[in-house]
Formats: structure tokens, C-alpha cells, sequence
């Protein structure tokens, strides 16, 4: 068997033996600390996809309304979208590996008690605090990988791994979810992340490195306040103006009072933040982040391209059960060659981000996903599965590998080490607000044009079977049309906004601190 080319500690005898042997030590730490990020982000991936399938279970079990479902949702995504970007910040200051170590055991604990939860309050407030800390969590992931991995072709590859855990773990999740509901019940969809988490803090302790912001770390506690209820009250907004009516006659919909107001608020809230960000000392959110234009053409797509994912998730979900009568574990293993095209389209993406760079990608990429979403537009009550779906998620799955990769590093190109950990946040943000607004616009238009396809065929007879199925299939073609135009201001922010080239990847200031 040939001898390794890795020097070990007998073989050094020289300086140059103690650098090679320090490259090698350093080169093999960076991919494990990859390694323990990627389990963490898998977790939080998981655990959206997975509850999606495990809610129609806890409902029964739990005995909670149909109209008050949606909260184990929206309890989440309020506390998640809410502090993403004070979880970023408190990242920074207090520390990376920290904040990263805090986020996982918090997260466990929220998720055991959820599992446990005998009551509907209780479960609701599980998810809140599983999203508080999934908000400390996320950005604090992002942010480790930024510091560890300087150099274009390395981050490419990093950014590889996290894209396709990112954009395929959610398919992965409702295979999951399936198995699980199905086979153990559905506390086990929280229960889940418990052994992840350990085995995640156990390889944190071991092989993260902490890195904190430079300078000042006084915490800009008014701007905190108006981020985290400004985002959790314009997500609220979204929520509740796609949330069905008691009575299920429709939607809450976008001029009832509430939405309105909540809307203003968020609005008033958001606004007051920019203004006290560009006079306080140490801003939660510089605005040298947002202004400069390839993030914040990297901060629209993901928010354009998030809008447009979640939706075609939530519909062809519903196509798959509602309307091809798929059980939900069916349904999930339908999702799995979008996983697989995910992870196989980011290997082939992190080879050529550092030879063509980023603007090149993201176009054929986010044409690719345009084109997946047109495609589902063939889809008809009768259409199988082979002929239809398969090419559409195929084709978007290979879009969304070659939009994800480009786009992470676009975001934090030129970022600070001060700044890493909320940049990190504001990406994530970008996706969680533009999921919650995606989901909201498009849900409100599906059900309007399924009523308004349902009066049509029926005129004025009892609606048959037959009938409600075309119906919720122009619904869904509704909301897919829409999501092409989401996904389609995406396109136009990358043609116009992204100008970094191949060279400005590995930046200076993401160096680890």
C-alpha cells in the first residue's frame, strides 16, 4: 500500500515539514467544521419540511381547530423571520461558535417539549422557541463559514454543500416526515432533532472555531427592537392575509382591517429602523450591507427566488395528495429527485463558480427555474406523474443548485469579519420573508381563481368531483404562473445588479478573527 503524501509527526524534521504538517491539520479541520455546520443546517431544514407533513396528526391528536393549525407554522416563522438578524449580530459579538452552540441546545430543548406537548399552547409555543433559537442558529452557521473558508475555489465547494442541504433538505424532510408520522407517530418529527443536535454540539465542542467581530460590540438595542417587530409583524401580516376563513369560505384576504393594519405598522416599524441605522454608532444593520449593489441584488433574489420555491412546494404538495391521491410519504419520495438534482447540480456548480464566476450561474440558473415552473403548468387532474411533474422539479432543482451557490457568496462578498454574522442573518431573512410573502400573494390568488373556475363549471349545478379537481388545478396553475413572475424580478436583479467577477469571491475581510 503507498505511503500517504501527508506528513505525519515523525516525518517533520524541518520548518518546511512544520508548515506542510499545519496546511494539512488546518486543510482537514476546515471540511470538518463543514461537516458539523451542515448537520445543523440539515436540522432546521428538516424540521419545516418534516412538521408540513406531521401536522394533520398533531391537529387530531391535539384536538386543535382547523382555523388555529396554521400557528404551529406560524408560531415558527414569526420568532424565526423576527430575530434573524439580532441573532446575527448577538453572533458576532458573543462569539460564533458560541452563539452556534447555544442556537443547537436551545433548538433540542424546544424541539423535546413541542414533542411532549399536550396542548395546543404548548406546542405553539415549542415552535416560537424553536424559532428564536433557530434565529441564532442560522446566521451563526452562515457566519462560520464565512470566516473559515478565505479562498475562491474553497468556499465555492463549502457553499456547494450548504446550497444543496438548503435547497434539497426540505425534500429530503417531507420523506421523513412520512416515514416518520406513518411508522412512529408524529412526535417524533420533533423528538428527531434531538440526536442531531447532540451529535452536532458534541463535533461543535471538539472542531469549531470561535471567531467574534473586531471592534465595537455594543448591542444597538433600538434597532434590535424595531427589526424583531417589524419583521415578525410584517410576517404576521402575510400570514394572516393568506390564513382560510373559520368558516373555510376563503381567505382572510388582503383588505380585512387586520392585515391592513399589521401591514401599516410593519411598514412604520421597518422604515423607523432604517433611519435610526443610518445615525446610531454601531447599527444592528450597517446599511453599507444592504446599498452595496451585488449583496443587495444577492438579497432580492434570494428573497424573489424563496417567494417562488415555498410556493411550488405548498402546491404541488397539495397536487400530489388532493389531487393524484399520494400519501403523504408517497408524496414526499415524488419531491426526492429534486433533492437529488440539488446535490448533484452543487458539485457541478462549486467546480465552475471559481473559473466563471457568479453572474453567469445565477441567469441560466434562475432561467432554469423559471422554465420549471411553466412546465407545471401541463399539469391536469388526469396527468401522471412521469410525464409532468418529473421534468418540472428536475429542471428547477438544476436552476435552483446553480442560483443557491453564486448567490451565498455574492451576498457576503467584501463583508467584514465585524459583519459576518449578520449578513449571514439578512440572507436568511431574505429567503424567510420572501417564502411568508410568496406563500401569502400566491395562496390568495390560487383560491380566488379555483372559486372563480369552480362557478364556471359548475353554472350554477351542484359541483362534481371532476369539477373541484380542475378547479384546484387552475388554482395551482395560478400560483405557479405567479411564482415564475417572482422568479422572474430575480432574474432582472441578477442581469442588472450582479457585477462581481470570479476574483472578488475570496474577499480580505472575511477572514477568520
Amino acid at each position: 500500500m503507498p505511503e500517504t503524501s501527508i506528513p505525519t509527526a515523525e516525518t517533520v524534521d524541518s520548518p518546511q515539514d512544520d508548515a506542510a504538517l499545519a496546511a494539512a491539520a488546518h486543510d482537514r479541520r476546515r471540511w470538518l467544521i463543514l461537516g458539523v455546520v451542515a448537520i445543523a443546517q440539515l436540522m432546521i431544514i428538516l424540521d419545516s419540511a418534516i412538521m408540513n407533513i406531521a401536522l394533520p396528526s398533531a391537529a387530531t391528536d391535539l384536538g386543535i381547530p382547523p382555523q388555529d393549525i396554521s400557528w404551529a407554522i406560524t408560531a415558527y416563522t414569526l420568532a424565526f423571520g423576527g430575530l434573524l438578524l439580532l441573532g446575527g449580530r448577538i453572533a458576532d459579538y458573543i462569539g460564533r461558535k458560541r452563539a452556534f452552540l447555544i442556537g443547537l441546545v436551545g433548538f433540542a430543548v424546544a424541539s423535546g417539549l413541542g414533542g411532549a406537548a399536550q396542548s395546543e399552547a404548548l406546542l405553539f409555543g415549542a415552535r416560537a422557541l424553536q424559532g428564536a433559537f433557530g434565529a441564532l442558529l442560522a446566521p451563526a452557521s452562515l457566519a462560520i463559514i464565512t470566516v473559515t473558508f478565505t479562498s475562491g475555489r474553497d468556499r465555492a465547494k463549502a457553499f456547494g454543500v450548504f446550497g444543496a442541504i438548503s435547497g434539497g433538505g426540505a425534500a429530503i424532510g417531507l420523506i421523513l416526515g412520512g416515514i416518520l408520522t406513518e411508522y412512529l407517530g408524529w412526535r417524533w418529527c420533533l423528538y428527531v432533532n434531538l440526536p442531531i443536535a447532540l451529535i452536532a454540539v458534541i463535533l461543535g465542542i471538539r472542531f469549531v472555531n470561535e471567531s467574534k467581530a473586531p471592534g465595537d460590540r455594543h448591542l444597538d438595542v433600538p434597532g434590535a427592537v424595531l427589526s424583531s417587530i417589524g419583521l415578525a409583524t410584517l410576517v404576521y401580516g402575510f400570514t394572516e392575509a393568506s390564513k382560510q376563513q373559520a368558516d373555510g369560505s376563503g381567505t382572510v384576504g388582503w383588505g380585512d382591517p387586520t392585515v391592513v393594519t399589521l401591514l401599516a405598522v410593519a411598514v412604520a416599524l421597518l422604515v423607523a429602523f432604517v433611519i435610526v441605522e443610518t445615525r446610531v454608532k454601531n447599527p444592528l444593520l450597517p446599511m453599507r450591507i444592504v446599498l452595496d449593489r451585488n449583496r443587495g441584488g444577492s438579497y432580492i433574489i434570494f428573497l424573489m427566488i424563496g417567494a417562488g420555491l415555498f410556493s411550488m412546494f405548498l402546491f404541488m404538495t397539495l397536487y400530489l395528495q388532493n389531487i393524484l391521491g399520494y400519501t403523504p410519504l408517497k408524496a414526499g419520495f415524488a419531491f426526492l429527485p429534486f433533492s437529488i438534482g440539488i446535490i448533484l447540480g452543487a458539485g457541478v456548480v462549486a467546480q465552475i463558480l471559481p473559473r466563471i464566476g457568479p453572474r453567469p450561474l445565477m441567469l441560466v440558473g434562475i432561467t432554469l427555474a423559471i422554465a420549471g415552473m411553466l412546465l407545471l403548468l401541463r399539469t391536469t387532474p388526469d396527468s401522471s406523474y412521469a410525464s409532468t411533474v418529473l421534468p418540472a422539479i428536475t429542471v428547477m432543482s438544476l436552476g435552483m443548485a446553480a442560483v443557491f451557490i453564486p448567490a451565498s457568496s455574492t451576498a457576503l462578498v467584501g463583508v467584514g469579519g465585524h459583519d459576518a454574522g449578520v449578513a449571514s442573518a439578512l440572507l436568511n431573512t431574505s429567503q424567510q420573508v420572501g417564502g411568508s410573502l410568496g406563500l401569502a400573494l400566491l395562496s390568495t390568488f390560487a383560491i380566488s381563481a379555483t372559486a372563480t373556475k369552480l362557478t364556471d363549471l359548475a353554472n350554477g349545478a351542484e359541483p362534481t368531483q371532476a369539477m373541484v379537481a380542475t378547479a384546484q388545478v387552475a388554482g395551482y396553475h395560478v400560483a405557479y404562473l405567479g411564482g415564475a413572475v417572482l422568479m422572474f424580478v430575480g432574474l432582472v436583479a441578477a442581469a442588472t445588479l450582479i457585477s462581481a467577477k470570479k476574483d472578488d469571491l475570496p474577499t480580505e475581510g472575511a477572514a477568520a478573527v
